[in-house]
């Protein structure tokens, strides 16, 4: 007979792919956003029974003070754009090969003007067109104001149109 999921396994886990998305995009190095992301779970388990509120944002806060701690201690990787197997785009073979370079290409493209970005830039972008998290959601995973979220989020947008071009 299965046993019943832990209030950790049905609260916090559900939220592990998105989690593991905000480390690789703020420390932009596989090896280290999983060490990042290891180390956010294992304070997530210790701390999860004072958990008020949804889970989701809760975690990803905790990633993100995980991950620019490491930043600040110096282990983040090199910088480099993520590959297209890390970054999860399959090519799909019944696609003719120019469209599947050109989509490649374009991937890389969006890649590097987003590692471009400044931290508090890419860190709001990630959060709300990747992850689709709401303003209010972004505020209290970035602790800084709904109005300063939507001027990074603005800022971010201008800037990738203008790598765009």
């Amino acid at each position: 007979m299965p046993s019943e999921a832990s209030p950790f396994e049905r609260l916090v886990l559900p939220h592990l792919d998105a989690a593991t998305n905000l480390a690789r995009w703020l420390i932009r190095d596989r090896a280290a956003a999983e060490d990042v992301v290891q180390e956010a779970m294992l304070r997530a388990l210790r701390f999860h029974g004072g958990l008020r509120g949804e889970a989701r944002p809760w975690l990803l806060q905790i990633v993100r003070n995980v991950a620019f701690a490491a930043i600040a201690a110096g282990k983040r990787g090199p910088t480099i754009p993520l590959d297209d197997a890390a970054s999860g785009h399959a090519v799909d073979p019944a696609e003719n090969p120019e469209a599947a370079l050109s989509g490649r290409q374009d991937r890389v493209r969006l890649e590097r003007a987003l590692a471009a970005l400044p931290d508090e830039l890419r860190e709001c972008l990630v959060l709300r067109e990747l992850e689709e998290m709401s303003y209010r959601e972004i505020a209290q995973i970035t602790g800084v104001p709904i109005g300063t979220v939507m001027s990074r989020l603005w800022r971010a947008r201008r800037d990738l149109l203008g790598s765009a071009s």
